[in-house]
């Protein structure tokens, strides 16, 4: 009896580890809301101060002012129909997700990366590609 204790005991903190590194993987759920409804500026309460942007034929590093309004321009030429997150995972400090985003335009994969600065999780880096290649 204590042997079977004593697995399900080891079985549970073996568990509960596995779960709070997959907590600690996820991005918060405001970014796939945001991208999802096509809204910069609720995207943008994530962005660090300074963004890489890499956007079709834009590639810089970006304000985040100037990077909301590229992304609200981005939206409004090609509307969003769905979001979806299709691998996401963390290494030390940093967190990365890969989606597919749909418009009205066309297919996209979205790839963002994200740091931890004191207590929050900031996107430093948003890359939008044509899922064709063009």
């Amino acid at each position: 009896m204590k042997f079977i204790n004593m697995y399900s005991a080891i079985l549970l903190v073996i568990i509960s580890t596995s779960l709070s590194a997959q907590e600690q993987s996820r991005i918060p759920d405001g970014i796939s809301i945001a991208i999802k409804a096509g809204n910069s500026a609720e995207l943008a309460k994530y962005m660090n101060s300074t963004v890489e942007l890499l956007l079709l034929d834009k590639e810089d590093f970006f304000k985040k002012n100037v990077a909301e309004v590229i992304l609200k321009d981005f939206f409004i030429n090609y509307p969003t129909r769905d979001f979806v997150i299709r691998h996401q995972g963390a290494k030390n400090d940093a967190q990365y997700c890969i989606g597919n985003l749909k418009t009205e335009r066309g297919d996209f994969r979205v790839y963002f990366l994200l740091k931890k600065i004191g207590q929050d999780l900031l996107i430093h880096q948003i890359r939008i590609e044509s899922e064709d290649g063009k």
